[in-house]
């Protein structure tokens, strides 16, 4: 993939440009949030978890990773917590602890809540088994509904928050023109052994797992809809030859400067800055 030929826009983001752009309107303030990219080894390689959201929510009809936006009040509650504290997220995404605080949060809740795989354990170094029965589903819709916020959940069954399972990635910003904005945090997770994915969440209407280069083809192929955040990220991991490598290259990246595609609707593509 070369930047320099841009990415085709699913025509329902090019009709949102164009409304927006002849309205004169402000752009909307974006929302923070999080998203993770599940990976479980396959062979001598690796997948990566998709779901594809429902056509009535936002970006609606496209593949993505699990996610949503970040809870303002995760920023002060009390949390066991393994891994890097919040001073130390912050630093890596270029944010105060208690907002880092809350966007690892809700990283670990999305994920939770969307594929049904906890990133907790009983103590930091270890992470809950399979947590697909009827007691833990009813947990997750409680959450799902909030009902329930992450920390009590968490605190319920004495369980510590497996901060340093995720790995930051990149940060995106959402174009201008979009009626909903987000800027989100992309993070990185290996599914933790004994759990499995389940597609739980009524925002995804299909999910699969699939090697990242091949989700990048069978895009190219018009097979996958994506939007550039989710195809350039998937590229970028699939340019890592197994999980180690994935890990590696992680630790070095710019997880705190944003990026914002643009759409030049002369040829209806998305361009990078």
């Amino acid at each position: 993939m070369k930047v320099d030929r841009g990415y085709p826009a699913p025509p329902a983001v090019v009709e949102h440009a164009r409304q927006f752009h002849a309205s004169g309107a402000a752009p909307v303030v974006p929302r923070v949030a999080a998203t993770v990219l599940l990976l479980r080894p396959v062979g001598e390689g690796f997948e990566v978890y998709l779901i594809r959201r429902v056509a009535a929510m936002a970006f609606g009809g496209v593949y993505a990773f699990p996610g949503g936006g970040v809870d303002p009040s995760d920023s002060a509650a009390h949390l066991d917590w393994a891994g890097p504290d919040p001073t130390g997220w912050g630093a890596r995404l270029g944010l105060s602890p208690e907002a880092a605080q809350a966007v690892v949060c809700a990283a670990a809740r999305e994920v939770f809540e969307e594929a049904g795989v906890l990133l907790a354990g009983p103590d930091p170094n270890r992470v809950v088994g399979d947590v697909s029965d009827d007691g833990w589903e009813a947990a997750r819709v409680e959450l799902e509904q909030r009902r329930r916020g992450f920390a009590e959940l968490l605190a319920g069954r004495g369980l510590t928050l497996r901060s340093d399972l995720l790995l930051p990635w990149s940060r995106w910003i959402t174009p201008e023109f979009e009626p909903r904005r987000f800027d989100t945090y992309f993070f990185v997770a290996l599914l933790p052994e004994g759990q499995r994915t389940r597609d739980v969440s009524g925002e995804a209407d299909h999910t699969l797992w699939v090697r990242p280069a091949d989700a990048c083809d069978r895009a190219t192929a018009g097979e996958l809809t994506m939007l550039p955040p989710t195809l350039i990220t998937l590229g970028e991991v699939a340019a890592c030859d197994n999980l180690a490598a994935v890990l590696r290259a992680a630790a070095t990246r710019d997880a705190a400067t944003p990026i914002t595609p643009h759409l030049d609707l002369t040829d209806e593509r998305f361009y990078l800055p």
